[in-house]
């Protein structure tokens, strides 16, 4: 069955190119000039992989991210920006996004992603068992939330696979080009705030004082490392 791609974009001619070289790939490709109709073809069909612009008419992109977390949609999600939207970047990482790519790209960087994402989001982690115990904390990757004196906090699939693997090493130090590799599935990248800005995330949701960590810790230099 050929994976699914949506492209939430309002440009039309940057969606007829990228969707040409889509359907060349494989992949089946639908798409959306409106947020909200985007919004409702990603709850209704849901794709793969959805391509997400930010400044979108009716509704923008980092409103239809939240909107499809809160709706449990954890199929990766790849943020297109415009050149020099860093705060958007950052916001929209922190709200679920999985990746982000500038404008204007070239196709064959916009490929390697999608194609990077896929094979994580086909590929299970198998270092760490489905239900993790770390003091009065249960960690629950099979259903994608960490449970904490009776509260269930959501976690995205990309958050599983970043938190399994930094577990799964044992202590070891991880250096963001290796969670690159083995996470995202591809060695180069713009820059490794992207992972800075993910385990900021993960902090505040499974630290007591994210401010103070003492399970994911910062190696500087280094990387990081979990401790137990």
């Amino acid at each position: 069955m050929k994976e699914k791609i949506l492209i939430i974009e309002d440009e039309l001619d940057l969606v007829r190119g990228i969707k040409m070289n889509l359907v060349d790939e494989g992949y089946e490709v639908d798409y959306a000039l409106n947020g909200k109709v985007g919004l409702e073809k990603a709850l209704k069909e849901k794709p793969d992989l959805i391509l997400l612009d930010i400044m979108l008419p009716g509704m923008d992109g980092l409103e239809i991210c939240k909107e499809l977390r809160r709706n449990k949609v954890d199929i990766p999600i790849l943020m297109l920006t415009a050149k020099g939207e860093e705060i958007d970047k950052v916001i929209g990482l922190e709200i679920g996004a999985d990746d982000y790519i500038s404008k204007p790209f070239s196709i064959r960087e916009l490929l390697a992603r999608i194609k990077a994402h896929l094979r994580r989001e086909n590929r299970s982690v198998e270092t760490v068992p489905g239900v993790f115990q770390l003091g009065s904390m249960k960690i629950d990757f099979d259903h994608y939330k960490v449970i904490r004196k009776d509260v269930e906090i959501d976690l995205t699939s990309l958050e599983v696979d970043v938190l399994r693997y930094l577990i799964g090493m044992d202590g070891k130090v991880v250096s963001r080009d290796d969670l690159l590799d083995k996470i995202w599935g591809y060695e180069k990248y713009p820059t490794t705030r992207t992972i800075d800005n993910h385990i900021l995330k993960l902090r505040k949701k499974i630290e007591i004082d994210p401010n103070h960590p003492r399970h994911i810790l910062t190696v500087y230099g280094g990387g990081y490392r979990f401790v137990y």
